[in-house]
């Protein structure tokens, strides 16, 4: 009887595959160095927690665990169509918008297609591709971000998908509402364009694309935002796309049914009436930024400007020493050597105190 090798069942795209690297757990580093009262500051989770609004409606939702979710989540588009004034079938729901990614490309994109994302752009984008058994197309890096021109110039008639991350992760780049206009002008119809807005939130309200209204003239354009990081509910696992309506269409035909589980729903539902929390998750974000930046900037190291909630600062040929020295002084920090930026680490914005752990450790080792 011949053996069995699962390497020969899997699909060829998977086969080479590495598993996408989530930022170290507090739990993890305590069980491994035995230390307590660790600093997290690797996965750009928002430092507030859960808003008060949320903790009281996931307490009123725990009665109703035993039964399914509403698989559509009815209410939630609801409340989503009527803040970006657009139809409920034009949203797409996602456990995370990891997940509306994955939709998307897995909804339209085949084996036969090349999929376009920037160099150091979120390894999302390469990793749905090669599991689909696309071919990825990295486009070289300006300045840390996305090089438009260079994008425009990559599209063949095998492209099917473009990636942008708007701000970028892990540099935390911005491209103008002008620039992501004239891109879009020039991209012809039969590519999609997935705009990843994860941190859109914390970009300043006079900067912001118009992104969302840009579907009714070009309905290629894809529009994710999540749940997970201005709003608080990463660990909760709530997304979206908004689309052309006939987008949505297809991508909720492949869509898992309950994607969005109870909690999730109720959460996010309840996130979006609560201003006055995102309002200081906004004001902490940009308080904490000038932290790091006045930090960074009193020691002489170099660091990427960011839009985001995080700051990527380069600390030279030793990030990886430098790392795992920080894990032992009991903060976590993202290595993103992954990303083709290994002299740098990506600190997230946390509390006042939090920052200042990663500003105290950092300073002892420089």
């Amino acid at each position: 009887m011949s053996s069995f090798k699962a390497v020969d069942l899997a699909n060829p795209g998977v086969r080479t595959l590495s598993p996408y690297q989530a930022g170290k757990p507090i739990e993890e580093v305590e069980r491994e160095l035995g230390i307590k009262n660790i600093i997290k500051l690797a996965s750009n989770e928002n430092p507030l927690g859960l808003s008060r609004q949320v903790k009281a409606a996931l307490q009123e939702t725990l009665a109703g665990l035993a039964r399914y979710p509403d698989a559509n989540g009815f209410y939630l588009k609801s409340k989503l169509a009527a803040k970006h004034q657009v139809a409920a079938n034009q949203i797409t729901l996602g456990n995370g918008s990891n997940d509306v990614l994955e939709l998307v490309a897995r909804t339209y994109v085949s084996a036969d297609h090349e999929v376009i994302f920037a160099q150091h752009a979120f390894v999302v984008y390469p990793l749905v591709t090669q599991a689909i058994g696309a071919t990825g197309v990295a486009v070289p890096a300006k300045n840390y971000g996305h090089d438009l021109p260079a994008m425009l110039q990559a599209i063949t008639p095998r492209t099917r998908m473009i990636f942008i991350a708007n701000p970028n992760n892990p540099t935390g780049t911005f491209l103008t509402a002008s620039e992501l206009y004239e891109f879009l002008q020039q991209v012809p119809a039969n590519v999609l364009v997935v705009l990843d807005e994860a941190y859109y939130e914390y970009v300043d309200e006079a900067e912001r694309a118009p992104s969302i209204q840009w579907i009714a003239e070009f309905p290629n354009l894809v529009v994710c935002r999540t749940f997970s990081k201005a709003y608080g509910l990463a660990g909760l696992r709530a997304g979206y796309a908004v689309t052309h309506a006939d987008v949505a269409d297809y991508m909720n035909r492949v869509r898992q049914p309950f994607n969005m589980n109870s909690l999730s729903l109720k959460a996010a539902e309840v996130a979006l009436d609560d201003v006055e929390y995102l309002a200081e998750s906004i004001r902490l974000n940009q308080l904490g930024m000038a932290q790091l930046v006045e930090f960074c900037e009193s020691k002489g190291l170099p660091y990427i400007p960011s839009h985001g909630n995080f700051l990527t600062i380069e600390v030279g040929d030793n990030a990886a020493k430098i790392y795992q020295q920080l894990l032992q002084a009991g903060v976590i920090v993202r290595p993103v050597a992954g990303y083709e930026l290994p002299r740098h680490l990506r600190v997230s914005i946390g509390l006042k105190h939090e920052n200042q752990a990663f500003i105290d450790a950092m300073s002892a080792l420089l």
